[in-house]
């Protein structure tokens, strides 16, 4: 046990340098801080989760002495915790009269959801204790990627001809000033308000579904290259199979009635329905793949679905999270006699 937890210091220490060097700010800082969770969830499968609580608790404190607190705890929140977790749910398993039964990979998917959304929430407060403080953040935020990408129009003034007649002039020939301009009545700078105001509104669910879109990646990364290894201790899984229980549904509900409420609660809401729809889309994905199964041209169906998911840029996403809804809803790629766990 005292070798584990050596082992999981140091794993906690390169996970905490590859989260620091973000600092840098250059592509490669950004490349390595993206593969920091790994070596949390690698010792955490491999070894045990005692060894990936040890490196979470050892990263952090390096990152507390070595940069600031805040760096520590923004670790913590966000990337070590969150592995060490689900390293710990992937190994959870019971005795049963059948044998050993390990943790559904469906309730692992709604975990990965869930642990995405409180990641984000939890590094949100740490920026901005004061929820006023952190939507100013995202409101300036929002604004300078509208002005970028609606930049403001040409003011009528300067769009005039400079050979162009003075049309407004008095009878002593002398020009008429313009009258004063209306402040907040240009449609486009109201249109671009909205706009901001709008994405300002979403960011966090955008934020919360690629997250738990990247740990749902981590942790099929790192128990790949455990089994390689051959330390992973519960067999591969049925990946296609997997499918989350009709109570994802309900978090999904109390996830929309959130939304509603004010300060950080709403923000949750919102981060918990893009970590959510995310989830659903990687089981529509699941679906896919069981369902044509056995079929002909099976390859050639894949090979588009893909296809169609990259020529769109992710948005077909949308239409496989549907899928994964009705796949949970309707339950029926499930055997009546082997009901969910």
């Amino acid at each position: 046990m005292a070798q584990h937890i050596g082992i999981g210091i140091g794993a906690g220490l390169v996970s905490a340098l590859l989260f620091g060097v973000l600092l840098k700010a250059t592509p490669l800082a950004i490349l390595l801080y993206l593969v920091a969770p790994l070596p949390i969830l690698i010792v955490g499968l491999g070894w045990s989760h005692k060894a990936a609580l040890a490196a979470a608790a050892a990263g952090s404190l390096a990152l507390m002495l070595a940069i600031a607190p805040f760096m520590g705890l923004a670790f913590a929140a966000y990337i070590a915790l969150p592995a060490w977790w689900l390293a710990y749910l992937t190994l959870l398993g019971r005795e049963t009269p059948a044998g050993l039964e390990w943790y559904p990979t469906g309730r692992l998917l709604g975990w990965i959801a869930a642990t995405a959304a409180l990641a984000f929430i939890a590094i949100a407060v740490l920026s901005s204790p004061n929820h006023a403080a952190f939507d100013a953040q995202l409101r300036g935020l929002s604004q300078t990627l509208v002005q970028t990408r609606l930049p403001a129009a040409r003011p009528a003034a300067d769009a005039r001809p400079a050979d162009a007649p003075a049309a407004d002039a008095g009878q002593d020939g002398a020009a008429a000033p313009d009258p004063a301009p209306q402040a907040g009545t240009d449609p486009t700078d109201v249109t671009r308000a909205e706009v901001a105001d709008a994405l300002a509104r979403v960011v966090p669910a955008f934020a919360a579904n690629g997250l738990a879109l990247l740990l749902a990646f981590y942790l099929w990364a790192s128990a790949r290259i455990v089994k390689i290894s051959g330390r992973l201790p519960r067999p591969w899984p049925d990946i296609p199979s997997t499918a989350m229980p009709r109570t994802a549904l309900v978090a999904v509900a109390a996830a929309v009635a959130m939304c509603f409420a004010p300060g950080y609660v709403g923000v949750f809401g919102v981060a918990l329905l893009g970590a959510f729809s995310a989830a659903f889309a990687l089981q529509g994905l699941a679906a896919f793949h069981d369902r044509s199964r056995g079929r002909p041209g099976r390859g050639l169906m894949l090979f588009g679905m893909y296809l169609i998911l990259f020529v769109t840029q992710g948005i077909a996403l949308v239409a496989l999270t549907l899928f994964g809804l009705a796949d949970t809803a309707l339950d029926r790629r499930r055997p009546k006699d082997n009901p969910a766990p």
